[in-house]
């Protein structure tokens, strides 16, 4: 059996008319994947199926087993919604990456000399970007192949390209 990690898919918003819908906000990049119908998600620890969703206006809508009317529904506002995950699972699409897949990577500079570990991944309207912990302080380095280049998962780092300014102070 492969091993599982849990990962943050959505949040329950505000409940939608009378028969236990619920407005959720996304936090996937695969939300047909995460809620399709009978896809157990964990709320606050504990297994709940999707009964049902639908889109409507841009807005996913869910209806859970066992939460069958408004109150229901309201009781779920505010709670996180996640996914047991395998692992090793990976985007299908070459170049791209899950979040939890480059959290905790070296960073390295165009020398290969470590520079820092990526903190989080920020997703921006323009592009993904990439908190870099240095021993400076934070470092923001957009996530394009012209500024990282090389990301390596198996061997646990990113390089970034020689850009002055990208994981040190400019000099004036």
């Amino acid at each position: 059996m492969s091993q599982t990690v849990e990962v943050l898919v959505g949040t329950v918003g505000r409940a939608h008319g009378l028969r236990g819908e619920v407005h959720v906000h996304v936090r996937t990049d695969e939300p047909e994947r995460r809620f399709a119908e009978g896809a157990t998600l964990l709320i606050d620890g504990r297994p709940c199926a999707v009964a049902a969703l639908r889109w409507q206006a841009g807005t996913l809508l869910l209806r859970f087993d066992g939460v069958t009317d408004r109150t229901g529904a309201e009781a779920l506002r505010g709670q996180e919604l996640w996914a047991r995950v395998p692992a090793d699972e990976a985007p299908g699409e070459d170049g791209e990456f899950y979040d939890r897949q480059l959290v905790g990577l070296r960073v390295m500079d165009a020398a290969g000399a470590e520079a820092g570990t990526i903190g989080e991944v920020l997703h921006l309207p323009a592009q993904d970007v990439l908190v870099v912990r240095t021993p400076s302080g934070q470092r923001l380095v957009p996530f394009v192949t012209e500024l990282v280049p090389v990301v390596d998962l198996e061997a646990g780092f990113v390089q970034v390209a020689d850009v002055r300014g990208l994981l040190d102070e400019m000099e004036g």
